[in-house]
């Protein structure tokens, strides 16, 4: 009886105390830790396919064609937004429904803009993650697009027209 009772006691024990072990989805554990690997130290920001301002407007000088993607709220989409062709304006919390999912390019650059940029990493990483090859993140959001942005800039010709 004893023993019994022991054995018992031991196998809560080991149930309630190994949990930890298996407290998490392996397989999807595996798949992230496969997608950091390359953010890392200096290579962080191309990692997680950051986009500084003026390459961002670079491209759009030079006609890179490109898609923008504003995951803010309506309510801070409705002071200040992207009005370049073809623009999308989808809510993080909106974006992963398989209606708005079906928006985003496949072939064509689509960048995530947010306010700061720290909503845009998260929604990049995972639409990365889920299988969207050509996706980048505007660094420091609109907010350091606004600043890198004065008059001269932004009214730069394009290469090639005067």
């Amino acid at each position: 009886m004893f023993i019994k009772i022991t054995t018992s006691i031991l196998a809560i024990f080991f149930i309630l105390f190994s949990s930890n072990a298996v407290a998490y989805n392996q397989q999807l554990a595996e798949s992230y830790y496969k997608l950091f690997q390359p953010v890392a130290g200096a290579k962080l920001g191309k990692g997680l396919h950051l986009m500084k301002p003026d390459v961002f407007m670079n491209n759009l000088k030079t006609g890179k064609r490109m898609v923008t993607l504003d995951i803010r709220t309506p309510a801070e989409a409705g002071v200040f937004t992207m009005s370049l062709p073809g623009s999308l304006i989808i809510p993080a919390n909106e974006l992963f429904s398989h209606a708005n999912l079906k928006q985003l390019p496949v072939n064509t650059p689509l960048v995530v803009i947010c306010k700061s940029g720290i909503r845009a990493v998260t929604m990049g990483t995972a639409l990365r993650h889920i299988g969207f090859k050509n996706v980048a993140v505007l660094k420091g959001g609109i907010h350091a697009l606004s600043a890198y942005l004065d008059p001269k800039v932004a009214n730069m010709p394009v290469k090639g027209k005067k």
